[in-house]
């Protein structure tokens, strides 16, 4: 059945290959078939008047776990849908550390399967991993995992530890032109650490990761790109240490390019402080001047994609002591308003924040979605990016509520979420 076509008149266009914001209205059914003035629109159309709130592409989130399976208690395909339609998030990659780990071809194609049956629509694409089991050690068949579907490979939280293994899939999948993703961080020099190294970790006696941890590995990891020529995704950057390296690389024609979890560019170290364990990381939250680092990277385009990082995890695995507490915090529904703290502060244009969760992430993906122009998929978000809210973590729609914005005051509501032209979402 043809989809009913809907018209939102009276908004600002936040178009993310222009890189501006601009006044006009949109038509879209399944896809969208005008952008811009438009004086009328198809007999029995739905028209919403946006009276003057911004229209997004649907966000694309490159970094989501998902319990489903092996951990429904932390989340479901079903639970993730429903808190991306919330957020804003259109599309999601889900990590491949699931149970059994997604490292062949039938499990990429259950998470297709299954994920688009009980997702309400939003689209979940599967990361490979990149070796078996996620042990650092036996490469996977990255060439038929991309002919079923994956997006990208990735050895999920896990840093591959040996370099001939990354040199050998890197070189691997040039001959597919699949993405290769990686966590830089050295095990030895993080081994212990459940906070960023520094004089905060000091005073509060809890073990520190060190950002060289970050810096050295992400150095090896960009030199391997360099000499393979393979696709990389520094995949969750978090120290300012790591940026030199990068730009280098991209100047040298490296094809490497970077992602962000939104926390690390609102929330810095001291969110820590008195042991709140819903800012337990990995990476973890780092300096004051780490942040602003990471913040002017994504303003500059140094770094191309800001993610939720969303990792899902139990009341019960939170609630602990902070050494013992569990790794992670939920984002799918915050990282919207959390990007756009950096638009209200005067950090980042709007325009550059969309671009870095929409646009980029379907560049880089070879995804249609992503856009505002004729013929692009509809996944479409009505956004009031000024309204004020409070979050309360114990209303997030996810199946956990780890979010370290709990209490904290954020801008920026999805009114309505679209989806290949159906309503996935409304406020």
């Amino acid at each position: 059945m043809t989809t009913k076509p809907t018209l939102i008149k009276n908004a600002k266009l936040i178009d993310p290959a222009k890189n501006k914001v601009e006044d006009g209205a949109i038509l879209f059914a399944d896809t969208i078939l005008d952008v811009g003035a438009i004086s009328s629109a198809p007999d029995g159309a739905e028209i919403i008047d946006a009276d003057g709130h911004h229209i997004a592409p649907g966000l694309i989130d490159m970094r989501v776990t998902i319990g489903e399976p092996g951990a429904e208690h932390k989340e479901t395909f079903k639970s993730a849908g429903r808190a991306a339609a919330a957020g804003g998030v259109t599309t999601m990659v889900m990590t491949p550390n699931t149970s059994p780990v997604i490292d062949d071809q039938s499990l990429v194609d259950f998470v297709l399967r299954r994920g688009v049956d009980r997702s309400g629509g939003v689209h979940i694409l599967p990361a490979a991993a990149l070796t078996k089991h996620l042990d650092g050690e036996l490469m996977t068949e990255i060439g038929l995992m991309a002919e079923a579907g994956a997006v990208l490979f990735s050895n999920g939280d896990k840093p591959i530890l040996s370099s001939r293994v990354l040199r050998r899939a890197l070189s691997y999948a040039t001959a597919f032109g699949v993405l290769v993703a990686n966590r830089p961080e050295d095990p030895f020099l993080a081994e212990g650490g459940v906070m960023h190294g520094g004089e905060l970790a000091a005073r509060l006696g809890l073990p520190g990761i060190p950002d060289i941890a970050e810096s050295i590995m992400a150095e090896r990891d960009l030199t391997l790109a360099e000499v393979t020529g393979g696709r990389l995704l520094l995949d969750m950057i978090s120290a300012a240490r790591t940026l030199p390296a990068l730009k280098r690389a991209k100047e040298k024609g490296v094809k490497a390019v970077a992602s962000v979890n939104v926390h690390h560019l609102v929330l810095n170290e001291n969110d820590v402080d008195g042991y709140r364990s819903f800012a337990k990381l990995s990476p973890p939250l780092r300096g004051e001047d780490d942040r602003r680092a990471l913040v002017d990277a994504v303003a500059t385009g140094l770094i191309d994609v800001i993610v939720s990082g969303h990792n899902p995890q139990p009341a019960e695995e939170k609630r602990l002591p902070y050494e013992e507490a569990a790794f992670g915090a939920v984002g799918l529904e915050t990282l919207l308003a959390g990007a756009l703290t950096l638009h209200h502060k005067g950090d980042a244009s709007l325009s550059t924040l969309i671009r870095a969760m929409t646009l980029k992430p379907a560049e880089i993906l070879n995804l249609p979605q992503g856009r505002l122009s004729k013929g692009a998929p509809a996944d479409v978000i009505l956004i009031d990016v000024g309204a004020p809210f409070k979050l309360d973590s114990d209303k997030l729609k996810s199946k956990s509520n780890n979010s370290p914005f709990d209490g904290k005051l954020l801008q920026g509501v999805v009114k309505r979420t679209f989806i290949a032209g159906k309503t996935a979402f409304t406020a």
